[in-house]
């Protein structure tokens, strides 16, 4: 089941849902409508290796935009920040972005009950795309879990991705290769 506007709003009042800033204008009938964050990101190596942390270069949008490349793959981050304690969260891209050409997630679109933070957007593009901070690039969907969640993912000790940031964050695939981890 996913909420609706009225139960999504119900839950924001109950604090089971967080969402910073928040705007209601954003709201849709079943939806929150997430913005592109004012900074992107890309990886220094043009081969990356799943074992190893490869490292990348964030800036910031300009005031006039940004031109996205294709065959160049960014990391992007919502303006908001969410907590979900009750729901799974998922995001999906809005319609006017994917008829852009932006594709804003390649595999990470569900988030867990229990997930506190920005989200990072893994942006690509099928032809050279213009983009502005602050333009809504997503939305988030929540569905009613059924049971009891004994490990909230804030909670998780082998979590990645509860460092409150505000920035894009790289992949840390290669913590689950490191034996300390």
């Amino acid at each position: 089941m996913i909420l609706s506007d009225a139960e999504i709003l119900r839950h924001i009042e109950r604090g089971s849902i967080v969402v910073t800033p928040f705007r209601r204008e954003s709201l849709g009938s079943n939806s929150y409508d997430v913005h592109l964050g004012k900074t992107l990101a890309c990886y220094r190596d043009t081969v990356l290796d799943a074992k190893k942390h490869n490292l990348i270069d964030t800036f910031e949008i300009p005031d006039e935009g940004y031109v996205l490349e294709p065959h160049k793959f960014y990391l992007g981050v919502t303006e908001e920040y969410t907590e979900t304690h009750e729901h799974v969260p998922f995001l999906e891209g809005k319609s006017s972005v994917g008829r852009l050409g932006i594709d804003i997630h390649a595999t990470a679109g569900k988030g867990d009950v229990g997930f506190c933070n920005t989200w990072t957007l893994e942006i690509s593009v099928k032809q050279p795309v213009r983009v502005y901070a602050g333009m809504p690039v997503g939305q988030l969907i929540y569905f009613v879990v059924e049971g009891e969640i004994l490990t909230p993912y804030n909670t998780k000790q082998s979590a990645k991705y509860n460092g409150r940031t505000g920035l894009p964050v790289e992949s840390m695939m290669w913590k689950n290769f490191d034996k300390k981890a």
